[in-house]
């Protein structure tokens, strides 16, 4: 007789976490090195202030001196034990190694672009390599399962009492930070410093995109979902023209209520277009779905 084996969600978190520990806190050492250089090499030079506490450091450097490194510190350590008051120790531990490990690398990176010697004055350029780079490093953090706390911590916290995603969350922290960039860091006088603010969303954008491609990867597949009055006739191209194995899915209608064959069938990124073609050939009335495959495991 099989019994179903119980498992604690706690649990399972805490088995993957342990898994490679030592290459997860290297990554984390690599990601935060490579988010302190974009910030010293890029954004902190030009005064481009793409959120999150980094940003606000960015702000308080330019307008009253102070240390980036020990701004971020402060912040992170405030951040730090108001998380653990309202989002509890679970929620809080992921967050405390790389709250410290950021402005340290901040600290010690901070004359890295006199070493460089980087003789560019297009800042555009300056943004999309430094958009380019801080993705890559928070992508890297993310994918060991750490971050660096900052307003990480603030979105989860208003995601949890004001009710609103995590999305929302972040659209309105970082959307205040960089506005407020726009009016502090604009001149003399009442002027908003628009170029500022929309190289800021350039490096949000850039850094957002590196980051998804760095956690889940280039898709290198595409997954079908078909449904089709020739079933048989798409199930043939797919098997034997292209040798791909396929799964018939038992799908109904939501408006008729008739049952449907739905096609799952995972294809190379290069024979989307034949794939595609080759149903509206078969089935020019066929309703199809493609979606971005990112990792496939199993199956023969």
């Amino acid at each position: 007789m099989f019994f179903e084996k119980k498992l604690d969600s706690a649990e399972i978190v805490k088995k993957i976490n342990a898994r490679n520990i030592l290459k997860r806190y290297l990554y984390l050492v690599f990601g935060c090195f490579l988010l302190s250089i974009a910030f010293n090499v890029f954004f902190l030079p030009e005064n481009i202030v793409y959120g999150g506490v980094a940003g606000i450091s960015i702000i308080t450097n330019s307008l009253l001196g102070w240390d980036p490194s020990l701004v971020i510190l402060i912040a992170d350590g405030i951040l730090l034990v108001i998380s653990f008051l309202l989002l509890g120790w679970e929620k809080t531990k992921g967050s405390i190694i790389g709250s410290l490990l950021f402005p340290i690398m901040v600290k010690l990176t901070a004359n890295f672009g006199s070493y460089l010697q980087f003789d560019i004055t297009n800042t555009l350029l300056l943004v999309i390599f430094g958009g380019v780079v801080a993705g890559i490093g928070a992508g890297i953090i993310f994918k060991t399962g750490f971050t660096t706390g900052g307003t990480d911590i603030v979105n989860q916290i208003v995601s949890k009492y004001g009710k609103v995603s995590i999305g929302k969350a972040m659209l309105m922290s970082d959307g205040l930070i960089v506005l407020s960039a726009g009016f502090f860091l604009g001149g003399e006088g009442i002027i908003f410093a628009w170029e500022k603010v929309m190289y800021a969303i350039m490096v949000l954008y850039l850094l957002s995109s590196m980051t998804d491609k760095v956690i889940l990867g280039i898709s290198q597949s595409k997954c079908f979902y078909i449904v089709t009055t020739h079933e048989t006739a798409v199930k043939k191209f797919l098997i034997q023209y292209l040798n791909h194995g396929v799964t018939v899915l038992d799908g109904r209608g939501g408006f008729t209520g008739d049952h449907k064959k739905v096609i799952m069938c995972i294809v190379p990124t290069k024979e989307y277009t034949i794939v595609k073609e080759a149903i509206h050939d078969i089935d020019s009335e066929a309703f199809f779905l493609v979606t971005d495959a990112y990792e496939v495991y199993g199956g023969e």
